[in-house]
This record gives structure tokens, C-alpha cells and sequence, in this order.
């Protein structure tokens, strides 16, 4: 098995919980919470361990909230190696409202970092003895971060020779895919938003996947489509996976199971439309679960059947 690290620069600790309804101003008695350590790298390493592999995450960490963060982390069974900031860890919630079958979702910033934080992290990423086989940077940057932090990330992934895979938005992707990413994993608006084209229909889908990866700035694009199924492009192929068929109860996560699948896939040796299979059914099936709680591995075992892949 290939060796994994994750990279997280702005980690939270993600709280969940269900009220019957949300209205303005009364006193909300909700269920019991749910707690668990988040930001897009470390969800990715929570699915990769779960699903039997090996990973390393590097994250940032401050305060109460970030030493319980590292403790959830733990309780996981993932390896941490963190950097230290001066404020605290974010934590972010969702709330499922029960008469609505509806969820709702705060995301907090993160603790802004100066010059020295974030260059901790990223020497905390670079210092290791034995350099990993895949690197999964994602999530969004804390403020004060430069727009570049993803693109430097991925120079010393490709030191390694590593495959650098990536799931984040804006300016932190736009820098990184012009250093050159080996995987980007966008949704419908975030490839809109990068490309600043509507891109309404799937023949529109294609030819932006495929624009990118004419490009050279990126070898493959595996662009999440929520309720519409996903799209994986790569220089020669065009693969087309239809949504699964199933009821959600949270949609917190999805892309970054989706995200742990393919990489667990790979790193283990499948090829491509079968890491891609594994993928498709690791985000559904985190749409199956409460909260925060992200794929599990019997379910995404099981899903895995069920997708259906076409070359277009």
C-alpha cells in the first residue's frame, strides 16, 4: 500500500445535532451533539483509515478546541503531525431540522495566521523521513494565508515525485493548478466559478473537464455532481457515473468521502474507473449518515455494486 498524507490549513471541529424546528428568538432544545475533528484533509484521512489504510495528517492546531481536535483525531486511529497557532481552533456546526428533513449548515472562517503559522505548517509538511506516494491537500485557507499556500504545498509534493490531489476554491486553486496538480476535485459552481462560465448541461461539463486538462495544468479532473451522478476526466477518457438512487440525511462531507474513496482506490492499486466506482459510492455514502459522520465502509462496499460507469 502506497503511503498517504493529508494537508489541512484550516482543520475545525465539526458539531452536529437535530432540533424539530428552527424559529427565530425561542430557546431550541436540540438532541445531544455529535463531535468530530474536520476540514477537508482530515475528512479525506478519516475515510482513506476507516477503509483500511494507513494515512498521516498535518493540520494546524491552537487552543482548547485544537488539543481536542488532535484527541478526535486519535480516537480515529490517523496519525497527527500539527503546527502550533496562537488563536483557536475553529469549530463549525450543522443542524438538522426534523419537521423539514432540511439541514443547516454555519461555517466559521478559521483563526487568522501570520507569516510564521503558516510557514510552520507548511515546514511541519515538508520535514519527513520517509516522503509519502500521495498527498491530498483540501479545504479552504485560514485568513492570512497566502493565495499560493496550496502551490507551494504541491512543489514539495512533486520533490517526492508524490501525485498532489487537490480540493479547494478560488485563488488557492487557481495558483496551485498553475504550478501544475496531478487532481482536482471540484463541484458544479466551484468549476463555474474557476472557469467564470455557466456550463448548464453535460456536453458544457465535458468540454470544461477536458479544457483543463488540454491545459496541462491538471492530469485529471474528477468533478462531483451532487444529485446528477460525477464526471472523472483524463487525457484520453471521459468517465460518466449516474447518481445512486438513495435518500440523504446529511450532505456534510459527501465530496470529501467521495475524495477518500478515489485515493484509498489508487493508492491501493486499482486503475482508474474502479477507484472512481469506489468514490462515487464513498459520497453516497455519507449522504447516509447523520451529521458530520462522513462514509463508512460497509456502505460504501456495498454501493460500490451499484454504480454505474460509462465511457462518453
Amino acid at each position: 500500500m502506497s503511503r498517504i498524507l493529508t494537508l489541512t490549513p484550516n482543520p475545525s471541529i465539526d458539531t452536529s445535532t437535530s432540533v424539530e424546528r428552527i424559529v427565530p428568538v425561542d430557546k431550541l432544545r436540540c438532541a445531544p451533539a455529535r463531535r468530530h475533528a474536520g476540514g477537508g484533509g482530515i475528512n479525506v484521512a478519516r475515510v482513506i483509515h476507516r477503509l483500511g489504510s494507513e494515512v498521516t495528517a498535518v493540520y494546524p492546531r491552537g487552543g482548547d478546541t485544537g488539543e481536542l481536535l488532535s484527541q478526535l483525531v486519535a480516537r480515529e486511529g490517523i496519525a497527527s503531525e500539527t503546527s502550533q497557532t496562537r488563536a483557536d481552533t475553529r469549530e463549525d456546526f450543522s443542524v438538522y431540522e426534523t419537521a423539514s428533513a432540511k439541514q443547516f449548515r454555519f461555517v466559521l472562517p478559521g483563526p487568522a495566521v501570520g507569516e510564521a503559522e503558516w510557514r510552520a505548517c507548511l515546514n511541519v509538511f515538508r520535514h519527513r523521513s520517509h516522503p509519502p506516494d500521495f498527498v491530498v491537500a483540501s479545504g479552504s485557507l485560514p485568513p492570512g494565508a497566502p493565495p499560493d499556500f496550496y502551490a507551494r504545498a504541491c512543489r514539495i509534493a512533486k520533490s517526492w515525485n508524490a501525485k498532489f490531489m487537490l480540493d479547494t476554491t478560488g485563488p488557492a486553486l487557481e495558483a496551485a493548478l498553475a504550478e501544475g496538480v496531478h487532481l482536482i476535485k471540484p463541484n458544479l459552481p466551484e468549476l463555474r466559478d474557476l472557469l467564470g462560465k455557466p456550463m448548464e448541461d453535460e456536453a458544457d461539463w465535458v468540454r470544461a473537464c477536458v479544457s483543463l486538462v488540454n491545459s496541462r495544468r491538471v492530469e485529471i479532473v474528477a468533478l462531483s455532481l451532487g444529485h446528477r451522478g460525477a464526471l472523472l476526466v483524463e487525457r484520453d477518457r471521459v468517465l460518466r457515473a449516474q447518481p445512486l438512487p438513495i435518500k440523504p440525511m446529511s450532505a456534510v462531507g459527501a465530496g470529501d468521502s467521495f475524495l477518500g474513496g478515489l485515493v484509498w482506490s489508487l493508492a491501493g492499486g486499482r486503475d482508474l474507473e474502479s477507484a472512481f466506482r469506489v468514490a462515487v459510492a464513498a459520497g453516497a455514502s455519507a449522504l447516509l449518515r447523520p451529521g458530520t459522520d462522513l462514509a463508512r465502509p460497509e456502505d460504501t462496499h456495498r454501493l460500490t455494486g451499484d454504480v454505474v460507469v460509462t465511457t462518453l
